[in-house]
């Protein structure tokens, strides 16, 4: 199993194959479909974001709230196609790296290629295992979303496939 640092670099990306197993270990925003849409709103106005898309890599997925004595409950991931609409223009921004569950459309998987980016999946039902992998959290903007807010994690050997390669080969075909 390869171990990656985040967050990732072009070099790193391009060593990356679909089909691949890796731990992830860094920082990773979240965000979900409410956060993705508030965020192209911001844009849409020509507003600035409350944090920078560049070099980062988003988790789809919203947190539940922490049990005593942990950093974050149970946090599996989203489906992704929901944020398939947002995702080009995110990636023309600079975001890197995307988590999350299920296959992405031709639109994404060719963004993938044009950016140089790549999307990891994360396995469905085993949101108490990635929750046990967040060292860290911070809540980085929207909080009124709550759960779909844009957190800031600190993840240690957090488990993923990698799906969408930046060369644009997929796990799912």
């Amino acid at each position: 199993m390869k171990q990656i640092r985040l967050p990732l670099t072009k070099q790193t990306i391009e060593t990356l194959r679909a089909g691949e197993s890796v731990l992830l270990s860094g920082t990773i925003l979240t965000g979900r479909d409410c956060a993705h849409k508030r965020i192209c709103e911001i844009l849409d106005k020509n507003e600035p974001l409350p944090f920078s898309l560049k070099g980062e890599t988003i988790y789809y997925a919203g947190p539940c709230p922490a049990p005593e004595g942990k950093v974050c409950g149970s946090c599996g991931p989203t489906t992704s196609a929901r944020m398939d609409s947002f995702t080009p223009r995110l990636l023309k921004l600079g975001l890197l790296g995307m988590i999350g569950k299920g296959e992405r459309d031709e639109s994404v998987r060719a963004a993938i290629r044009e950016n140089g980016a790549v999307y990891f999946a994360a396995i469905g039902g085993a949101g108490a295992l990635y929750g046990n992998a967040i060292k860290k959290s911070e809540i980085v903007a929207f909080p009124d979303l709550l759960s779909e807010a844009v957190y800031r994690f600190e993840i240690e050997d957090f488990p993923c496939i990698v799906a969408i390669d930046c060369r644009g080969n997929t796990i799912y075909q």
